[in-house]
């Protein structure tokens, strides 16, 4: 019989021990239940590349002038990962790893926690300006989350390189708010114990980060959207950014999934209206009176989502009317009044309809084309 009891640890590195034997007698990465697909899939990349597990691993710095110019094109990525760094930092402290941080290409633009600088296995990696990439280094964490583009976890002899069967490392990529890669987040420790629960911890920290990134755009509006039922203001939410004409800005990874985004020529730009079932100035509106007030949030799928629409900080002090959306603050100052209680209603017809705009025309006894119209929406919206 089975025992569907755990390997221990001793075990599972005899079996890792084994693929590898596997893999130099057969050329191949072997497809076995004790290494990952991805583990697998990165050794077979390695092999084609015609690296070989018992060469000597060269840990080669980039040109000062490289370095300078991934640090400068990653300005942005740096200001918005300090913070997290830092709290990171913070709850690894007693684990004896330390994080790095990689542009695009693996390249090692910061370092943060203890890397123990007497140890030459954790001072040859821990040091800004290091190509840490799978061309270079063999499979990692780092050359690993920017090949699979998922959180993964190695552990000492799942790295390709004998040299490097002393790490363990954690790793997830990095994605801008266009849902480009940009970079990796990697936790190392050497000659540490298994921890794979530090891929959750490192993954959570990179969406911290990319949630920072986002923020830093310029936008006049940020939705926070989740399921319904699910609280809002918290780090699982999607964040969705929006320009004063209801463009989208960027997104999060997690609003990428929520929300699906449709087809179109790489930057082209994204309206809201291309996303939501409702009219978008609606957004700004409950932004501002009802910025704590969870909306409904219907997708064209037919998917309901909740939201919560909220200025920018700066914005948030600002009068009504300058926080208005464009279309709707651009109402002749005499006919404001009259103007916006008129959209007000519309609005609230709108938002009873749950989002369903022929419901509210019908009720309200005008046109759907009106509605549109009134709200700043061109027809068809």
């Amino acid at each position: 019989m089975l025992s569907s009891a755990p390997a221990s640890p001793t075990h599972r590195h005899a079996l890792i021990a084994q693929a590898r034997q596997t893999l130099l007698a057969d050329g191949a990465a072997p497809l076995r239940a004790e290494v990952e697909p991805w583990i697998a899939r990165s050794w077979q990349r390695c092999l084609a590349q015609g690296l070989h597990p018992t060469q000597r691993v060269a840990f080669d710095a980039v040109s000062a002038t490289a370095l300078r110019r991934s640090r400068e094109q990653n300005q942005h990525l740096l200001r918005a990962a300090r913070p997290v760094l830092q709290q990171l930092t913070r709850a690894i402290a007693g684990m004896h790893y330390f994080a790095m941080l990689t542009d695009a290409r693996g390249i090692v633009v910061d370092v943060q926690g203890h890397c123990d600088q007497g140890d030459p296995r954790a001072s040859a990696i821990g040091r800004v300006g290091i190509d840490l990439s799978e061309a270079a280094v063999g499979t990692t964490a780092i050359g690993a989350a920017l090949a699979e583009l998922q959180p993964v976890w190695l552990h000492r002899g799942e790295h390709f390189f004998d040299d490097n069967a002393s790490y363990s490392c954690a790793g997830a990529p990095l994605f801008d708010p266009q849902g480009q890669c940009v970079g990796m987040l990697d936790l190392t420790g050497v000659d540490v114990p298994e921890r794979p629960e530090l891929r959750h911890l490192v993954a959570r920290s990179a969406r911290a980060m990319e949630d920072a990134l986002l923020r830093q755009l310029p936008h006049a509006l940020l939705l926070r959207v989740n399921w319904p039922g699910c609280p809002l203001g918290s780090e699982g939410d999607g964040l969705l950014t929006l320009d004063g004409d209801g463009f989208v800005v960027g997104a999060n990874s997690m609003a990428r999934q929520l929300v699906p985004q449709p087809l179109r020529t790489p930057g082209a730009p994204t309206h809201a209206s291309d996303l939501l079932a409702l009219p978008w100035a609606m957004l700004f509106d409950a932004a501002r009176r009802h910025p704590a007030q969870p909306i409904d949030l219907p997708l064209w799928s037919g998917l309901r989502l909740q939201a919560l629409a909220q200025l920018p900080e700066h914005a948030r002090g600002a009068s009504p009317v300058a926080t208005l959306s464009p279309v709707l603050a651009g109402a002749p100052p005499a006919a404001a009044p009259l103007r916006e209680a008129e959209t007000a209603l519309i609005r609230q017809a709108v938002q009873d309809a749950r989002g369903n705009v022929a419901e509210a025309a019908r009720v309200l006894g005008i046109s759907r084309a009106t509605v549109y119209r009134k709200l700043g929406h061109p027809k068809g919206f």
